[in-house]
């Protein structure tokens, strides 16, 4: 018998599975779609059942003459690519250009790159899925028809170069609405009441005012004005504090299932800045393979594409083996954790999980890239967790009463850890945050006390507050809500991300998704005219038709047909009644130094924000915007320049910074003007999830640490000079 030609996607994919394959196989790679839609033209017959035109794309002419030359020296050819619609449309767009049947057993598909999986999927050869791939050139149909019909639409009513989408569009207008929300919002004023409080052995904790108390029953009180908690501490005033109720109790905390795709993009911006593309490119590299000291090529996690939550039972029992050897018997349940899948969730996949369980992170973070070390560790530590013992806590709720009729309610919780668990080695970064962002009363560490017990009202604390807006969306945040509201699938979150900021719909400041002011002018025009393009619900609805293409259960001809005629109408109307819409240029106040005749004003163009003339075409002067910072260089005293990396991170430089060798001023943080207290050193402005906060730029002075920091070290100190202490007594 001759070869038979295995044909995946990548070359690194290749590269990993041909390990595994004898002398019988050649594997090779298509190097990612081979065919697709025409880009100058629609490419789609919307006469004839919206039959698509599908051509060689530009620069794979050279791939498939290759393929072809492999194809002519094998027995046979079996198509390996991922196990999902995309693979699926692949798969069909290679058996087209090589002349194989589709419904000839030419498809194998597999989650994992191993020997056992690839030699599994070697024996279960299938025709190709027609169901699957017509869900996914239904999906490409419908993102032609919308993009190519809408985006001219744009570029004549706006300007040329703008973009439309069925899920860019919608995400857009996510962004927007919030951002409508945070204009509209008006802050509201309410204040906290804290009392410091002290048993009879000077044991000091805090308790904050919950409100009234009347016939046991708890009534919730929100203070609202300064004049409310006047007459709340003159009350107080001399009255008796006692402890009216301690509840105690353990609370179990489960572990969280291992990752899907969304979850692993949401958890990696979080725990690392990584971006969504970002965290696919490096996910892609781990599944595909890398290289190992002494074993080759080697794939280390499961497929990256993917909303199931699904586990195989042999990877349940590998990690099982794991945490017995590592950790003992006291992290391992009586039996392997499995996970409920969401509706919508393909169960012919798994969550993302690591496929060799005697390569754990420390074991081979030599052979791997700082990033890939990193997202690799997340993505074991998450799945070992997943198949750990609960975390115990012993939990304490504790009411004090005051006031002269003893109904002013005062409560504290307190929580300490009996034993970890899963969390021993996982912590999801959503919850772990600076002392700075948490509420200070958070798992008060509570003294024992007694119901009835009298306690000593060392002072009252009262804090003014105001209500805060909603928080602009982050790409972990956007992706949450995307996934919430059944909008897009695991392939698509990143791709539409990384769209709405290359097409400067939205930009990022920080880690927040801001929309410009391109980004609004689109939406609005698309709200008042393509309602249901940027409808959650319809473009939901949509979604769920395509699975149902995807089950056999409906056709993808029919959808569209549904779908086009009355869109083409509203493009058709919107045409003829929208007035073209002209984006106000912003005045800067300076005249053009190339004509001396015009003013130079800040345009919308396709890549951001820039300074122009206003007399073009007559005249073509432009420059980069600056934008100039609040505070002063704290080495030469000049101004100082907000700008952005390639990732969207705000730095700061001086503006002399490149003219003047005297000063090299460079920060991720904003300096401050005023001064440290302790050490003279300027102070710098830090963020952290919309919140603003001083530190000192000297990291050797106590006051650029956290609060954490600062009671870590004051702790130690502590714990030095009781040694000390100690062997001075020894010595005496």
């Amino acid at each position: 018998m001759g070869k038979t030609l295995v044909i995946v996607e990548s070359p690194a994919k290749a590269k990993t599975i041909g390990k595994y394959l004898g002398q019988d196989y050649e594997v090779a790679a298509s190097v990612g779609h081979v065919r697709d839609l025409p880009k100058s033209t629609l490419g789609v017959n919307i006469n004839n059942d919206f039959q698509p035109r599908y051509i060689t794309m530009p620069g794979k002419e050279s791939v498939i003459r290759e393929l072809k030359k492999k194809q002519e020296k094998a027995d046979a050819v079996l198509l390996a690519t991922d196990p999902d619609r995309e693979g699926e449309a692949i798969a069909w767009h290679l058996a087209k250009a090589l002349k194989i049947d589709p419904t000839s057993n030419c498809r194998i598909s597999f989650n994992e790159i191993t020997e056992k999986a690839v030699r599994e999927a070697l024996e279960q050869a299938r025709p190709i899925d027609m169901n699957l791939f017509n869900s996914q050139q239904t999906r490409r149909i419908l993102d032609r028809l919308v993009g190519y019909e809408l985006s001219p639409l744009l570029w004549k009513k706006v300007f040329k170069g703008l973009s439309a989408g069925r899920v860019q569009s919608l995400a857009t207008r996510m962004l927007v609405v919030r951002e409508r929300e945070i204009r509209d919002f008006k802050p509201e004023e309410y204040w906290l009441l804290t009392a410091e409080l002290a048993t009879a052995k000077e044991e000091v904790f805090r308790s904050r005012y919950h409100g009234q108390l009347k016939s046991g029953r708890v009534t919730r009180h929100q203070l609202k004005n300064e004049a409310e908690i006047k007459e709340l501490i003159a009350e107080l005033k001399g009255s008796e504090f006692k402890v009216n109720t301690v509840k105690k109790n353990k609370r179990k905390r489960d572990a969280y299932p291992p990752f899907t795709t969304s979850s692993l993009q949401q958890e990696a911006s979080r725990a690392y800045n990584f971006s969504s593309s970002r965290t696919m490119r490096i996910a892609q590299q781990l599944y595909e393979g890398v290289n190992i000291q002494g074993q080759g090529q080697i794939s280390l996690i499961s497929y990256i594409r993917t909303d199931s939550l699904r586990i195989n039972p042999d990877a349940a029992q590998a990690a099982r083996v794991f945490i017995s050897e590592q950790y003992g018997p006291d992290y391992l349940p009586a039996k392997p954790r499995y996970y409920k899948n969401k509706k919508a969730a393909q169960d012919a996949h798994e969550a993302i999980r690591p496929i060799h369980f005697d390569l754990s992170p420390d074991k081979i973070a030599t052979d791997l890239s700082g990033e890939q070390l990193r997202l690799y560790r997340l993505i074991w530590n998450k799945f070992i967790a997943s198949q750990m013992t609960a975390a115990i806590f012993d939990t304490v709720s504790c009411d004090v009463v005051a006031g002269s009729e003893a109904d002013k309610l005062f409560r504290v919780k307190g929580e300490s850890m009996l034993f970890p668990g899963w969390m021993r080695i996982y912590q999801s970064a959503s919850e772990s945050s600076t002392d700075d962002d948490k509420d200070e009363l958070d798992k008060e560490t509570l003294p024992a006390l007694e119901e009835g017990q009298v306690v000593d009202l060392k002072k009252l604390l009262p804090e003014q507050k105001f209500t805060k807006p909603p928080a602009r969306y982050t790409e972990a945040s956007l992706i949450k809500a995307l996934e919430e509201e059944g909008v897009g699938r695991p392939s698509t979150y990143a791709p539409t991300i990384s769209t709405i900021l290359n097409r400067n719909y939205a930009e990022k400041e920080g880690r927040s998704l801001k929309p410009t002011q391109l980004g609004e002018a689109v939406t609005l025009l698309l709200e008042e005219h393509f309602e249901n393009i940027v409808d959650v619900k319809f473009t939901a609805q949509m979604e769920e038709k395509l699975d149902e293409v995807e089950s056999g259960e409906t056709s993808g001809v029919e959808i569209l047909k549904d779908f086009y005629p009355s869109f083409h109408s509203q493009v058709k109307e919107a045409d003829e009644n929208i007035k073209e819409k002209v984006l106000k240029d912003e005045k800067t106040g300076r005249a053009c130094p190339k004509c001396g005749e015009g003013e130079l004003v800040i345009k919308n163009g396709r890549y951001g924000k820039f300074i122009a003339c206003d007399r073009f075409p007559d005249c073509d002067y432009t420059e980069t915007i600056d934008v100039v910072a609040e505070g002063r260089c704290p080495k030469c005293g000049s101004h100082i320049l907000e700008k952005k990396s390639k990732r969207g991170s705000i730095f700061y430089v001086c503006d002399k910074k490149g003219s003047d060798p005297n000063c090299d001023f460079i920060s991720w943080d904003r300096p401050l003007e005023e001064r440290c207290e302790l050490c003279g050193s300027y102070m710098v402005e830090k963020r952290y999830r919309g919140r603003k906060y001083k530190r000192c730029s000297n990291k050797d002075c106590i006051n650029s640490q956290s609060k954490s920091q600062r009671k870590k070290v004051a702790e130690k100190s502590k714990s030095q000079e009781a040694s000390a202490e100690k062997i001075e007594e020894d010595k005496e």
